[in-house]
């Protein structure tokens, strides 16, 4: 808790980044009340221009931190950097499943690990964290509406697809939101998710059942 602060004011959240040629997607996979505290993360690397898959990676971990609600980024954090350093092409930008500075604390764990590997990153959570949303938001895709706190926005709630639940879209790091937005919006393909954190989630997966294979 004493670090996060130190760690949240080195988030940048404007547009630092240069030319996109490698999109990356990241996920963990892990059980709340897991006794060994395992934690399994995966990372993928697509064409920017197609989404075309060209790397995967994934790492497993036990016995790190434990769940404890606003701290999740030094639980997945560990692990999604090694599952990172196994990309045979390293990303320019990562789509995280996850919040960015939408967080309590500002530090969410797209913006933890952008901080962590110095590469700009994109919030893409499920659920609010921290913040209302403020206005209507139609069952459009494409339909916008701001994440609120306090008078700041901290995000915002994208429908990506008719009749699904939206997402909730935030700066992670080097980013700006419109830039994160854009992003997100351009790797849509008729999905709920973005291609690179649909394909992550699958291949977090997929680390999952390898380890219990090998474990068992």
């Amino acid at each position: 808790m004493r670090l996060q602060p130190d760690l949240a004011a080195l988030v940048v959240t404007e547009d630092a980044l240069g030319p996109v040629r490698v999109l990356g997607g990241a996920d963990a996979s892990s059980m709340r009340f897991d006794p060994t505290r395992t934690v399994h993360a995966a990372m993928v690397a697509l064409d920017a221009a197609t989404l075309a898959p060209i790397g995967a990676g994934g790492a497993s971990r036990s016995g790190g931190l434990p769940y404890i609600p606003g701290l999740l980024g030094f639980r997945e954090v560990p692990v999604l950097a090694r599952a990172f350093a196994q990309l045979p092409v390293k990303p320019d930008l990562i789509l995280v499943d996850g919040h960015g500075i939408a967080h309590p604390k500002g530090l969410g764990v797209a913006s933890h690990l952008g901080v962590v590997l110095d590469v700009p990153t994109i919030g893409v959570a499920k659920s609010v964290l921290r913040g209302q949303v403020e206005g209507a938001l139609p069952d459009v895709p494409g339909a916008r509406a701001p994440l609120v706190w306090k008078g700041r926005v901290l995000g915002m709630a994208l429908r990506t697809r008719r009749g699904a639940n939206p997402l909730y879209v935030s700066v992670g790091h080097r980013v700006s939101l419109e830039t994160a937005i854009a992003w997100v919006e351009r790797t849509l393909r008729g999905r709920r998710l973005p291609e690179p954190t649909r394909l992550a989630h699958e291949e977090a997966a997929r680390v999952r059942l390898a380890a219990a294979a090998a474990a068992g």
